[in-house]
């Protein structure tokens, strides 16, 4: 039973949901960010020139997008596989429905536009992790 016995290098290892975060698991988040606040911006500025709110308004949205992605991303694989699926197509509906309202059409069709979205990133999410459970 000596096999079984902890050994002193095995109480001081950390495991792999307490290790430290690896540069990649920034990177995502960070790009599609600023993809999300640079298009925001754009349809805010709705053909003016670019002023210092349309840049601060951008970089706002760009944060909060990739905020609330990482946070996703980490904390969503300690989730039920339909509760994350869930809330990645909740994520990506009301992203894409925001865009869509910043545009100036009616609120209707920036709900229609969300729920679409919404709902497609949903299904897509959940047969992803239906598919590929460990």
């Amino acid at each position: 039973m000596a096999h079984a016995a902890p050994s002193a290098f095995g109480r001081h290892r950390q495991s792999a949901s307490t290790s430290h975060l690896h540069k990649s698991a920034f990177v995502g988040p960070v790009l599609l960010g600023l993809v999300y606040g640079f298009w925001a911006a754009f349809i805010e500025r709705q053909a003016g020139p670019v002023t210092t709110a349309n840049v601060f308004y951008g970089i706002l949205c760009g944060v909060i997008f990739a905020g609330i992605m990482f946070t996703l991303a980490r904390v969503g694989p300690r989730m039920m596989r339909e509760v994350h699926a869930a809330a990645y197509g909740a994520f990506g509906g009301i992203a894409a429905g925001y865009l869509h309202s910043l545009t100036g059409q009616s609120i209707l069709k920036a709900v229609v536009v969300g729920l679409a979205v919404g709902a497609g990133v949903g299904l897509a999410a959940f047969y992803r992790y239906y598919t590929h459970e460990d």
